[in-house]
Parts: C-alpha cells; sequence; structure tokens
C-alpha cells in the first residue's frame, strides 16, 4: 500500500508541478500583451477555458494577481503531494530494510554450524547490518526517486507534445544518449562496489577479533602488529572507495553536457519557429509558449539524469544485496532436515555403529563405534585433535555423519526431527556462554516464558548459584554483560549448570567443566555436576584422568579412532594407552590422583 501510494503522490505532484509551469504561458502572454493562442491539447484548452472565465473583464493588475494566487495554491499542492510521497517513500525504505535484516538475521541462526567455521563473524556481523543498511539505496534509488522521475516524465513529456512535437522528439529521443554512454562505467561500477563490501568485511573481522582478544592483545604486546593489521585492511577500503569515486563522476560531467547539447538545440530551434510566427495572428509558438518549453526542458534533465545514473547509484546496493542473498541461498538445518520422528525421551541406549566424519577429504572420525545405555557416563579422552569434541557434536546432529548411523533407542538420528532431538540434550562446556542478559534470562534461555520464577530459582540451588544471586545488585534481574563479565569462572558455570537442569535432559554433554577454576569454585561446581549427573547418560571430554575414573565406559581417541575402552582399572590393568597418559599426568603414581574424585 506505501508503494502504491508512493506512485500515485508522486503522479499527482507531477501534474501540479507541470501544471504550475504552463500556467506561465498564459501569465507571460498577459503580462507583456502578447496573443494567448487556444491550446490545441485538451489539458490546455480546459486550463485556457478557466482562466478567460476566471479574467474575464478584469482589469489587468487584478488578472495578474489572480494568475500569482492560482500558481502559488497549485505550488503549494504540489509540495503537499511531495510531502505526501516522501513520508511514503521513506517508510517504504526503512521498512524494507527493517525486514531484510530481520530476515538475514533469522535465516543466519538456522544454518548448519558447519557455515560459521567457514566464515569469518566480522562478515557476518558486516552483512547483517552494514550490507543490509547498503540495500536502502535500492529502495530509495529505484522504487522511490526513480517513481517521481518516471512520473515526471510522463506528465511533461505529454505537455511538450502538445507545444511541438517536433522539438519533443528532438528532447525525448537523443536522452538515451545518457544512458547507453554510461554503460561501461555502471559495469565497472558493480564488480568495484562488490570488492569493496568484502573489504569492509575484512575492516569489521579483526575488529571483532582484536576487541573480543583484548586480554591476549595485551598480554603479548601485540598492539603494533594489531594496528598494521587493522590500518591494512582500512587502508585496502579506502583506496577502493576512491577507485569506485573516481568512476561514478564522471557520470555526472558527461550527463550535463549531453543535456546542455540538447537544451542548446531545442533553444535554437525553438527560436526559428517563434521568428517564423510572429507575423501569424494565431502563432502557434510565441516567445512565453518556448520560454515555458524549455523550462520544462530543463525540469526534464534532473529527472533523465537521474534514470541515468540510478543504475550507478545502485551498484553499491547491488553487490550488498548479492553478499545478502548469499546468505539467504544457504539451506538451512530445518531445510536440509529429513527426520520426521518426534521423540522425547531416552528409553534404552545410544549406538554408534562404523561411524566415520570427515571435514572435506581430511578423516576426524574412523569406525566409531559403541554404546552407551540409559543413565551411564561415557568418558572421552584423548589427546588434542583426537576427535572429542567432534564425537559429541555429532549427537545433537551440530554435523551429520559421513559414513555409519548413530541411533538412539534403535531409531537413526537423521530419522528424528531436529528439534525434537535437541530437546534431549544438555551441553555444558569450559567456555562458559552468557548473554548481556538478565540472571533469569540466562538460566532460563530460550525459553523464558515456560518456567516459573520458583523454577528458576530451584535451579539455581541445585547448581549452588542462588547465594551468588542474591548478593547482586538486582538479584535474578541483574544485567551480566556481554559474555557475563560480572561473573567469575565458577559462577558462571554454575549459571551454565542451572540451566541444563532447569531444561532436565536425558542427555548430557560436559566438555571439562571444572577446568581452570581455583579450588573453592571447583568444589561447588563439582557439587552442582554431580545433582545434574543423577538420572542422565552424560558423555564426558575429559583432559584431567582424575576426573572420569568413575565413569562407566572410558573411550581412549586418538587420530579418530578408538584405540582402547573399557573402566579406569580395566585401562589401567593393560597398561596401554590410558595408562600412559595416566603417568605424564600423575607421574607414574595412581595414589597422586584427587582421593575424591568424581566426574
Amino acid at each position: 500500500m506505501r508503494l502504491i501510494g508512493n506512485v500515485v503522490a508522486s503522479f499527482i505532484a507531477s501534474g501540479l508541478d507541470v501544471a504550475s509551469f504552463t500556467l506561465l504561458i498564459p501569465f507571460l502572454n498577459l503580462l507583456f500583451h502578447q496573443p494567448n493562442p487556444v491550446p490545441g491539447n485538451r489539458v490546455g484548452r480546459a486550463e485556457d477555458h478557466f482562466l478567460r472565465a476566471l479574467l474575464a473583464h478584469a482589469p489587468r493588475m487584478r488578472a495578474l494577481g489572480l494568475m500569482m494566487a492560482i500558481i502559488g495554491i497549485v505550488v503549494v499542492l504540489k509540495n503537499l503531494f511531495v510531502w505526501i510521497a516522501g513520508q511514503l517513500a521513506a517508510e517504504l525504505q526503512e521498512y524494507v530494510t527493517r525486514d531484510l535484516r530481520d530476515a538475514v538475521f533469522r535465516h543466519l541462526q538456522r544454518l548448519p554450524l558447519g557455515y560459521f567455521h567457514r566464515t569469518k563473524a566480522g562478515q557476518l556481523i558486516s552483512r547483517v547490518l552494514s550490507d543490509t543498511d547498503q540495500t536502502k539505496t535500492l529502495v530509495t534509488e529505484l522504487v522511490t526517486k526513480s517513481v517521481q522521475s518516471v512520473a515526471l516524465i510522463v506528465i511533461t513529456i505529454a505537455v511538450l507534445f502538445s507545444y511541438s512535437w517536433k522539438l519533443t522528439i528532438l528532447a525525448v529521443f537523443i536522452a538515451p544518449l545518457l544512458t547507453a554512454a554510461l554503460q561501461p562505467i555502471l559495469r565497472r561500477l558493480r564488480s568495484a562496489h562488490r570488492r569493496l563490501r568484502n573489504d569492509f568485511g575484512e575492516i569489521t573481522s579483526v575488529l571483532q577479533e582484536v576487541t573480543s582478544g583484548v586480554r591476549l592483545v595485551k598480554s603479548f604486546g601485540a598492539e603494533r602488529y594489531e594496528d598494521t593489521r587493522f590500518v591494512g585492511a582500512s587502508q585496502r577500503y579506502a583506496d577502493g572507495m576512491m577507485r569506485a569515486a573516481r568512476v561514478a563522476l564522471v557520470s555526472q560531467p558527461m550527463t550535463e553536457v549531453i543535456g546542455t547539447t540538447i537544451a542548446l538545440m531545442i533553444l535554437w530551434i525553438g527560436a526559428q519557429d517563434v521568428f517564423r510566427d510572429e507575423a501569424s495572428p494565431t502563432p502557434a509558438m510565441t516567445g512565453a509558449t518556448l520560454i515555458t518549453f524549455m523550462i520544462l526542458v530543463m525540469r526534464l534533465l534532473p529527472a533523465f539524469k537521474q534514470l541515468s545514473q540510478t543504475r550507478a547509484t545502485a551498484e553499491q546496493s547491488f553487490a550488498s544485496a548479492e553478499r545478502l542473498f548469499e546468505v539467504l541461498d544457504q539451506q538451512t538445518e530445518v531445510a536440509l532436515d529429513r527426520g520426521a520422528t518426534h521423540i522425547d525421551g531416552l528409553r534404552d541406549s545410544i549406538s554408534f555403529e562404523d561411524v566415520q566424519f570427515s571435514y572435506g577429504d581430511a578423516p576426524v572420525l574412523v569406525d566409531i563405534s559403541f554404546v552407551a545405555r540409559r543413565g551411564e557416563i561415557v568418558a572421552l579422552v584423548g589427546p588434542s585433535g583426537a576427535g572429542k569434541s567432534t564425537l559429541v557434536d555429532l549427537i545433537p546432529r551440530f554435523y551429520e555423519p559421513t559414513g555409519g548411523i548413530i541411533r538412539i533407542d534403535g531409531t537413526d538420528l537423521r530419522d528424528i526431527r531436529l528439534g525434537s532431538l535437541r530437546a534431549l540434550t544438555g551441553i555444558v562446556s569450559q567456555d562458559t556462554v552468557l548473554f548481556n542478559d538478565t540472571v533469569r534470562n540466562n538460566i532460563a534461555y530460550g525459553a523464558e516464558r515456560r518456567f516459573a520464577d520458583a523454577q528458576v530459582e530451584a535451579a539455581a540451588r541445585a547448581a549452588n548459584a542462588h547465594g551468588f544471586i542474591e548478593e547482586l545488585p538486582d538479584g535474578y534481574q541483574t544485567i551480566l554483560g556481554e559474555r557475563g563479565t560480572r561473573l567469575s569462572g565458577g559462577q558462571r558455570q554454575r549459571i551454565a549448570i542451572a540451566r541444563a537442569l532447569l531444561v532436565d535432559p536425558p542427555i548430557l554433554i560436559l566438555d571439562e567443566a571444572t577446568s581452570a577454576l581455583d579450588t573453592a569454585s571447583e568444589r561447588l561446581v563439582q557439587e552442582a555436576i554431580d545433582r545434574l549427573l543423577t538420572g542422565r547418560t552424560v558423555f564426558v571430554i575429559a583432559h584431567r584422568l582424575s576426573t572420569v575414573t568413575h565413569a562407566d565406559l572410558i573411550l581412549v581417541l586418538d587420530r579418530g579412532r578408538i584405540i582402547e575402552r573399557g573402566t579406569h582399572e580395566q585401562l589401567m590393568a593393560r597398561l596401554g594407552a590410558y595408562h600412559r597418559l595416566h603417568g605424564l599426568q600423575f607421574g607414574g603414581h595412581p595414589e597422586a590422583q584427587s582421593p575424591a574424585a568424581t566426574i
């Protein structure tokens, strides 16, 4: 409706604009005692009859005053409709941009995890914020301004034909030379602006990396190194902007020269018609008509100029739009999901059957087979890069196996609806993710309205978090800051455990949740974890072997393969890889481990 309203208002404004200038003909003829010939078109005749009836027998000065008043009223009405069209255009521009930004963000969240590993965070931020904002130009240039220009051109040409078809053809049909002359420039602009958006994304990437890792930058004294990275990216962007600007600026003088040439030709030919018709009692072209004709032609030039430059102005937006549609064209997890089965719990077991996984041609997991029964604790140990995190990422289908099958209670994971599967899984990792929101909303993350305050508090108490939450300035309504910077590491972990306790998942994934904590914090977190483990099937990624001695099944991974499996006692008795890892951590003395070691 806004687009239709803008089109209607633009045509009315353009009609009134042309009318305000056509009224100059009788006004000038009256002012200089020139004959006022009856126009040959219907609109002109109606206008002439109206003026003759209004000004009949009126004194000369009064007639001039009435003419000026009429022109003034027409101009006021024209600008009123210009304002209405502008308001509708502004709303259209902002709301289209808003909808596009929202659509890209919604789509982005639903893309597979692998997409985020392939794409820099800064590039994603640039696309959601900067590129969507750049598409405003598409709406402004191609919809609003172009509609106004087309309306003005159509109405003006119709009026010009009524005065002189010969001069109108000269004015109108030479104008396409503008567009033809600018085509090579437009092609260069499009490729230039696409490179610019990528360069801007690189600036955003460096900025995002430095701000998120500023502690590391400062600890290594890497400020000058990061200065070099940022300044280099900034310089490439500035150089690209200058190259694009030099190309874009060529279009304006070219348009001006061609337009002026057309205007001079019209003036020359029109003047000859005026001189030839001076002796006629009813001249077809008077001086007033020629002046008005020239004014209308000059009014056409900015409209033609705007249309000829629309592509040049919009090229930057086309480049941004292409980057946006690269995101929107990516298939979401829901689109890729072929699962149709709904499950509401784990009744028997989770089984891996000859599971393979590769990143491209690089194998990460090879021939993984084991069974985790309901209520069991399965520990994954091994060196960094052995495939432990990738293995547990297959359970909630963050990634799909490239071979083999994973089953829950006999059902292939790929046959289970993605939302249903992930509702069964809770994750507590070493790198706890908290959001710049209230404590309550961080605990009840994604389901704020599903749980009552009493349920949130009960989960916090079970996670040993209620005490420190009550001491915060606003309790459960305290804003935690970006990534929970107001809390210590142990406190953040307990919030994450409370989050998992609240949703009560039957399958739990722990990624060394107690590492990097002091002794007091580790004890509190460990107590919370012990409550969290009760009655669940648990997968533990362990770097410290002291935390998995009571696991029901320990899997030792190396280079994506399971090289040993069993309980702690069985693996120690075999004197194999697990025994060697244990020896490296405890100096070969089993008694060196914590006497109260738990998961």
